[in-house]
């Protein structure tokens, strides 16, 4: 079995040139062509946090449903975490990691076609972040092996500073994703259990993904071993 996936950091769907265009998000998400979107800033930060892509138009111009993750009516995930899953996926079940750190951050989780998947958005000091690793590790204890992590892991290394992970996980870095307009650091990654392959992955930068965020989006090509 093959699954296409794809991580995003949509920066509330704002773009280098300050517009809020959600409908140029999805013309990236569609160009892309996975089977599963996990999507970071997916919702605005302020008050009850509401959608940074209407629902509607999400169902209006993609093959995409979104996974119920939200505790409200008005946000797409949680925490700004949301997943994506193309029509005829459905998820078996779904969870909520709270994490610790000193600004309020959150993963989630969607079990779908055999696979846990989360989605992660860490934070932007480090200890926080290791913090934040391990208590995504120890949620997932005993389920490692068919796990695949995505996200925006902030981690400005390609060296050091995954190391919670290194035992249970491979960590894969598919290309420098930050800053769209001029790439140069690696922030966004996969990390993934030892039933897991990747066949292949990479950095969408073609047409409006240069744009459309500040963040490029990354993709794998995942198959269970």
């Amino acid at each position: 079995m093959r699954l296409k996936l794809a991580s995003y950091n949509i920066r509330k769907a704002v773009g280098l040139d300050r517009r809020r265009d959600p409908a140029r998000i999805l013309t990236v998400l569609n160009g892309i062509g996975a089977d599963v979107v996990m999507l970071q800033e997916a919702d605005l930060r302020l008050g009850a946090r509401p959608a940074a892509i209407p629902r509607f138009l999400i169902a209006q111009e993609t093959d995409y449903e979104v996974v119920d993750l939200s505790v409200n009516d008005v946000s797409l995930g949680w925490h700004g975490n949301a997943v994506l899953l193309r029509r005829g996926l459905e998820p078996q079940s779904v969870k909520r990691i709270d994490l610790p750190g000193l600004e309020p951050r959150g993963a989630v989780q969607v079990d779908v076609a055999g696979l846990t998947l989360v989605g992660a958005h860490l934070g932007l000091m480090r200890r926080y972040r290791l913090l934040q690793m391990t208590a995504i590790r120890e949620h997932l204890r005993g389920h490692e092996a068919r796990t695949f992590i995505a996200g925006d892991f902030n981690e400005w290394s390609d060296i050091r500073g995954y190391e919670p992970w290194e035992t249970e996980f491979r960590l894969v870095l598919p290309g420098r994703s930050y800053h769209a307009a001029r790439p140069f650091v690696a922030l966004d990654g996969f990390a993934y259990g030892a039933g897991l392959t990747i066949a292949q992955m990479g950095v969408e930068r073609s047409g409006p993904a240069r744009v459309a965020s500040d963040h490029l989006p990354i993709w794998a090509e995942l198959e269970r071993r």
